[in-house]
């Protein structure tokens, strides 16, 4: 859980929706730009701008925090223009809407979450620890994925492991479930706070922006152990609380599924004493050999 993937190149504008630009912009040779128009990958990485997609998104906040800017540049004007509008037409056509020709400037970025690397451990027919209990895609852990992502295979768990899945449970259908399930033993900690108050969708709101903000500033590309304990304690805090709130809509599963999720991240995180693939933190920056293997938690504890 602790392998979150950020993709590099996400539009950065305050009156506009963000949205990918694609590193085939990059493959056709734009290059990222600081403030002061340096074309700065060269120093992070042989590969320059062509550099992993991890390597790029942790390039890019060094740069966004030692100029103090809100974002990098994505320069593609050197390339010919009827090459990017014949190639890149929807981008083109969505920046143009903003106010920003691709051919004549170039196009604020940022990182942004992506892809999520790991997940409920599943066999190779999708099938999870729960009796007729079912995991594709991001949400699950089947294997394909290693500390990284390749693009394409989004596309192998959709074909492969959805379909196998899916199979698998028309086999099953008839199989009764057991009697009783072994209960999921809750975290330990302080007890929870005594409200018993529904929660409101003003309220809930809140709260998701708050764990949505703490996740992104401090369990991002680049981590430290004191911003990962910190966040921890905040979330183990939010669950106890939730605990004893009365979770009267969907918005509000959601939301403790939210704070579940994003505690989970973290735990795995707090787990790994290195640095691999999409998990960076400054207090291991090497990788350890030893630790070459995933991280699962079980019933509260890690193993």
């Amino acid at each position: 859980m602790e392998f979150v993937q950020f993709h590099p190149t996400t539009l950065y504008h305050p009156k506009a929706r963000a949205f990918l630009i694609t590193e085939a912009m990059r493959g056709e040779g734009a290059k990222l730009r600081n403030a002061d128009g340096e074309a700065f990958m060269t120093r992070y990485h042989p590969l320059a701008d062509l550099a992993p997609r991890d390597i790029v998104a942790r390039a890019i906040v060094q740069e966004i925090k030692s100029s103090g800017e809100h974002c990098v540049y994505l320069d593609a004007t050197h390339i010919p223009s009827e090459h990017l509008k014949s190639h890149f037409p929807t981008i083109y056509e969505r920046l143009l809407q903003v106010g920003i020709d691709i051919t004549q400037e170039p196009i604020p970025v940022v990182p942004a979450q992506h892809y999520q690397c790991g997940g409920v451990v599943t066999s190779l027919d999708g099938a999870a620890a729960i009796p007729r209990l079912y995991a594709a895609g991001e949400v699950a852990c089947t294997g394909v994925h290693g500390a990284n992502r390749l693009a394409s295979n989004s596309l192998l768990e959709a074909m492969v492991f959805a379909y196998r899945a899916a199979n698998h449970t028309l086999q099953q259908a008839n199989t009764p479930l057991p009697d009783t399930f072994t209960p999921v033993s809750q975290p330990t900690g302080e007890p929870p706070i005594p409200i018993s108050l529904p929660l409101s969708k003003i309220l809930i709101n809140e709260l998701a922006q708050n764990i949505q903000r703490a996740m992104q500033n401090h369990v991002g590309i680049v981590r430290t152990n004191a911003e990962l304990q910190s966040v921890g304690a905040y979330l183990k805090f939010q669950l106890h609380s939730l605990r004893s709130l009365e979770l009267n809509s969907v918005e509000a599963y959601e939301l403790r599924n939210i704070a579940q999720v994003a505690h989970l991240i973290v735990r795995s995180a707090l787990c790994r004493h290195e640095s691999r693939g999409l998990h960076y933190t400054l207090d291991y920056p090497d990788q350890r050999e030893m630790e070459r293997q995933d991280t699962v938690i079980l019933d509260g504890g890690q193993s």
